[in-house]
């Protein structure tokens, strides 16, 4: 039974981040969180808080999944100095060729700063949830509105590229 709901996990890891991260940004706008969370929090203020760690352990999963078995060069070639195929996406944009899905161009370039974007809203998030109460908790409670707005870019990006993508894939 474990291993089934393992394997459903991993199998739906992106889906689920999908939905949780959707309803996160969507009701952002009705949280209100300061330091720690109130004794008469709202139901938007307890389910974004618990829903963000729930969403924090599939990030950390999303993450680990997506670098095993050194898929980490695909979303990270520029830490071997490999920018081959980024090179050869640049070199195509003028000439209106859309950049390659997979392998090490800007598309999974983007999607690997994404992974960290995300990394970075549940990592501050976390912190925000563990230090509440503390003077420090509004340093984190920052850290993580920068990270948000930076994953917000990244999902608008994230968006215009799967278009795209599909774009491509029915042209072919």
């Amino acid at each position: 039974m474990v291993k089934a709901v393992t394997r459903f996990v991993v199998q739906y890891q992106h889906l689920i981040l999908l939905l949780l991260t959707a309803f996160l940004i969507m009701t952002s706008g009705w949280v209100v969180l300061g330091r720690s969370l109130r004794a008469n929090a709202s139901i938007w203020d307890l389910c974004h808080v618990y829903l963000g760690l729930v969403s924090s352990v599939f990030a950390i999963s999303f993450f680990i999944t997506n670098l095993a078995k050194g898929k980490w060069r695909q979303y990270y070639p520029w830490l071997i100095l490999d920018f081959s195929q980024i090179k050869q996406d640049l070199v195509g944009l003028p000439k209106g060729e859309i950049p390659v899905a997979g392998g090490k161009g800007i598309f999974s370039l983007v999607e690997g700063l994404g992974m960290l974007l995300l990394l970075g809203v549940s990592i501050t998030g976390v912190l925000w949830f563990v230090f509440q109460g503390e003077p420090v908790a509004l340093e984190w409670r920052s850290y993580h509105q920068l990270f948000a707005k930076g994953f917000i870019i990244f999902i608008l990006i994230h968006i215009v590229f799967a278009c795209l993508h599909l774009l491509d894939f029915i042209r072919d």
